[in-house]
């Protein structure tokens, strides 16, 4: 077992597009906590055969997954069938000084 648990620490990365617009606008920081779990519509940072996306989680009553951007302009990723891994859910938001939170479990 190792001493680093550096795995569990919160980490921040600033968005560089517009794909998540309204709600994290390009140049916004967003506040991520590892995690490989969570609920339908939370936003998530994860992996998706060898590329990493910031998008919406969302999973159907069939249990069907996919990506969704909440900009209409970008397509959705559909998750079944292929390979991808989540490293983390977005906990907080910070628009020039202005926090919002949320929650992974939603």
């Amino acid at each position: 077992m190792s001493d680093d648990c550096s795995y569990n620490e919160l980490f921040a990365l600033q968005v560089l597009d517009d794909s998540m617009e309204p709600e994290f606008p390009n140049e916004c920081i967003v506040v991520i906590e590892p995690s490989s779990v969570c609920g339908s519509g939370a936003y998530v940072f994860i992996e998706v055969e060898g590329v990493r996306w910031f998008r919406q989680y969302l999973r159907d009553d069939p249990g069907n997954t996919r990506l969704v951007a909440l900009n209409d302009l970008y397509p959705d990723i559909e998750l079944d069938g292929i390979e991808h891994k989540i490293l983390g859910v977005i906990v907080q938001r910070n628009i020039k000084r202005k926090v919002k939170h949320y929650h992974p479990e939603v």
